[in-house]
């Protein structure tokens, strides 16, 4: 796995490093500060370059997740506003496109996976991730020599995420095992970093399953959330970090469920203290679409961003030293 980098090599076979604007986007391939904007140039086209290694995240997963049944007036919605809204879209946004981005099956972006495994996990380190779903966050690992163990319930996602690892780095470190996370938990490696996107509640539905996460009552949801978490924490090495990505989403009359403190506090029950927060400020997409009619409705912002929440288990200093400063980022 020592030859891969992302973009490529030079006629002498010296890496080729990534474009940065200024001294500190040099260093930290994207600065570290609080607001993190995936909608930048620069990002997405580290994004695209991700993506064009063949990483298809979105196998194993269905159509329609985060649309649900609306997405049929949804698709009547787009066509009638569409022109309004014309210089948020593609040119070829019909053609191109179809209806691929109204069916909103989400995927994890993997440049931020780069940037918490770089900045927050030692090298050749070993991540779990708790809430696995596609393939991304463990090829990125693979492709960055980190070691990677995932859980996700459904076995089709599993068989998905293992043929993309068998066609892209077969000889990484990377597995996946199917099954409940609250009992498959036990069986994960002692870990150097947790990294996870946890399900939003019922605003994806992954599968029929009693203990899909997404098939719960919140009430329900929360708990099994918070002891997930407990478990992983009990991977976690000590002296060693924990992040996840999050945001949140309403309940069914309109309100915000508060996931975001939900999260921060099965950490720290389970704990880990909050060490750092940001904001993935990402971009505007079908929000453009949406927006006019939730916000004349009911005053709803249309939402843009998600939250991530950096933990620390023990001493954030020794937590520090275990990455050094010398890790090529």
């Amino acid at each position: 796995m020592s030859d891969f980098n992302l973009h490529g090599f030079d006629l002498f076979g010296e890496p080729i490093k990534p474009k940065a604007s200024g001294v500190v986007a040099e260093r930290f391939t994207f600065p570290p500060f609080t607001i993190l904007d995936a909608k930048q140039g620069d990002w997405q086209e580290r994004k695209r370059e991700w993506l064009s290694i063949g990483i298809k995240s979105e196998i194993g997963r269905g159509d329609n997740l985060l649309m649900g049944e609306g997405v049929d007036e949804f698709d009547k919605y787009r066509n009638q506003e569409k022109s309004k809204f014309a210089k948020c879209m593609p040119e070829d946004f019909g053609e191109a496109y179809g209806r691929a981005p109204m069916n909103a099956t989400s995927v994890f972006d993997p440049v931020i996976c780069e940037l918490m495994y770089k900045w927050f996990c030692p090298p050749q380190g070993q991540i779990i991730d708790c809430f696995a779903g596609g393939s991304v966050r463990g090829i990125v690992a693979g492709a960055l020599n980190y070691k990677y163990w995932g859980c996700d319930l459904r076995q089709e996602q599993i068989i998905a995420n293992i043929t993309q690892k068998q066609e892209l780095f077969p000889n990484a470190n990377i597995e996946w095992v199917c099954g409940d996370s609250l009992v498959k938990m036990s069986e994960a490696p002692e870990a150097d970093f947790l990294f996870s996107c946890p399900p939003y509640g019922d605003l994806e539905v992954y599968s029929e399953t009693e203990n899909d996460l997404s098939n719960m009552e919140h009430s329900q949801f929360v708990v099994a959330y918070k002891q997930i978490i407990a478990e992983s924490i009990k991977k976690l090495k000590p002296d060693s970090f924990a992040a996840f990505v999050v945001g949140d989403f309403r309940d069914k009359k309109g309100f915000y469920r508060n996931f975001v403190s939900e999260t921060i506090n099965a950490f720290e029950n389970g704990g880990a203290k909050l060490y750092n927060e940001a904001i993935l400020a990402t971009s505007v997409g079908t929000a453009c679409l949406r927006v006019s009619k939730q916000f004349y409705a009911g005053r709803k912002l249309a939402k843009t961003h998600q939250n991530i929440l950096v933990f620390c288990k023990g001493d954030w200093k020794k937590a520090s030293n275990k990455i050094g400063n010398g890790q090529e980022l």
